[in-house]
């Protein structure tokens, strides 16, 4: 068991299941949110209960970081109410440029303020939209220029990185049971839209856009119907 963390907790599916994953593994762990005036911004609303729901005494305190000006200079699906496409490049427009970049730019300092020395983000290559900077190759590269700029001995864990999104349903399974299960069902956001009128199988959702599609393959993958 080493001592203490900083887990980036979004409200959504994967930062939770970072949450309780580290909740098992470091004796003190704190959270941090990062509010960029997203199009979903509903996400930020559901960290209490979740939090809650993980109540634990390695739980501490939780942070929330004002980056509106990432929202300002982002001309993305997610930053403003555009119909989500993708774009020439290949990448879809829901891509916000740099933005985990400063969310692990923030959280680091951040970290080195509050004494912790892991940072856990819930980035993924197996299960995403093509993102750059979820890639193994840029948190790898951003932990070596993170410790040298800082000087420090930070490491980033990326708990799902290699998983898809039914079994980062089973690893939820597996460090916390069906409770935690439904605790993520239910309480967190993954819904691009910030729509949660709507309570399917899966979670809250509109049920048409790329993070509700796959997330309820991966609940489908995971808990298929009869």
């Amino acid at each position: 068991m080493t001592k203490g963390a900083l887990v980036l907790f979004s409200g959504g599916q994967d930062s939770a299941t970072c949450l309780a994953w580290a909740l098992e593994r470091f004796e003190h762990v704190e959270t941090v949110g990062f509010d960029y005036r997203q199009r979903h911004a509903v996400e930020l609303t559901c960290r209490d209960a979740l939090r809650e729901g993980m109540a634990s005494p390695r739980l501490g305190p939780d942070h929330t970081i004002d980056l509106g000006v990432l929202g300002q200079i982002s001309e993305t699906a997610l930053t403003r109410e555009t119909e989500i496409a993708m774009r020439e490049d290949g990448l879809p427009n829901t891509f916000v440029p740099g933005r985990n970049l400063i969310f692990l730019m923030f959280a680091a300092t951040l970290a080195y303020r509050r004494g912790l020395k892991h940072i856990v983000g819930g980035m993924c290559e197996t299960d995403y939209s093509g993102y750059p900077d979820c890639r193994d190759d840029t948190i790898k590269a951003l932990q070596a220029a993170l410790n040298l700029g800082m000087d420090s001995r930070l490491v980033l864990h990326t708990p799902l990185m290699w998983l898809d999104k039914a079994e980062t349903w089973r690893l939820a399974e597996s460090l916390g049971g069906s409770k935690l299960v439904e605790l993520i069902r239910v309480e967190s956001h993954s819904c691009y839209k910030g729509e949660r009128q709507t309570l399917h199988p899966w979670g809250h959702g509109c049920g048409h856009c790329p993070a509700c599609d796959l997330r309820a393959a991966g609940w489908n993958a995971y808990s298929p119907t009869p």
